[in-house]
C-alpha cells in the first residue's frame, strides 16, 4: 500500500500546495517542501552563478546545485509514488523519468482542458485529471 507521495512540479505552479494539501487530507505522507524555495529560486541561482563568472554547466557542478540535487533526490528515493503536476518544466519531467525508471509508480496530473498532447506520457503509470482520480489510482496499488 502506498503511503508516501512526492509531488513534482514547477516552482511557479500555484497548484502545488493545493494538490499536496488534498493528498495529505487523504492520509498520505506528502513531500512538496521543495516548493518553499519560491517561484524565483532558479532565477536567483542563475544570477548568483553568473555573477561569479560561471556558465550553466559549471554551475551544475557547483556546491549549491549539488546540495539541492541531493536533497530532492533523497526524497525521490524515499517516496513510494510520485505525481507530476502540470504545467511543469524540464526538471519536473526529469524527476518523473528518474522515478519511473526506478521502478516506482509515477503519475501525471493534467488539468482538464489542457490541450497539449504528448504520446510519451504513456511512460507514466497513469495520466489523471483530478486529485480524486489520482487517489483512486493510488488505492489500486
Amino acid at each position: 500500500m502506498i503511503q508516501s507521495l512526492y509531488v513534482i512540479g514547477s516552482l511557479r505552479n500555484p497548484e502545488i500546495p493545493n494538490v499536496a494539501a488534498d493528498m495529505r487530507a487523504l492520509g498520505y505522507d506528502v513531500f512538496d517542501d521543495w516548493y518553499a524555495a519560491g517561484p524565483e529560486a532558479d532565477d536567483y541561482w542563475k544570477k548568483y552563478e553568473q555573477a561569479r563568472g560561471r556558465t550553466y554547466i559549471e554551475a551544475l557542478d557547483g556546491y549549491p546545485a549539488g546540495q539541492v540535487f541531493k536533497y530532492d533526490k533523497s526524497h525521490l528515493d524515499r517516496c513510494q509514488a510520485a505525481v507530476l503536476v502540470l504545467p511543469a518544466g524540464k526538471s519536473g519531467h526529469m524527476e518523473l523519468g528518474y522515478f519511473i525508471g526506478s521502478g516506482k509508480p509515477g503519475y501525471i496530473l493534467m488539468p482538464s482542458g489542457d490541450d497539449r498532447w504528448d504520446v510519451m506520457y504513456r511512460f507514466a503509470t497513469k495520466v489523471v485529471t483530478s486529485t480524486e482520480e489520482l487517489y483512486r489510482e493510488l488505492q489500486k496499488r
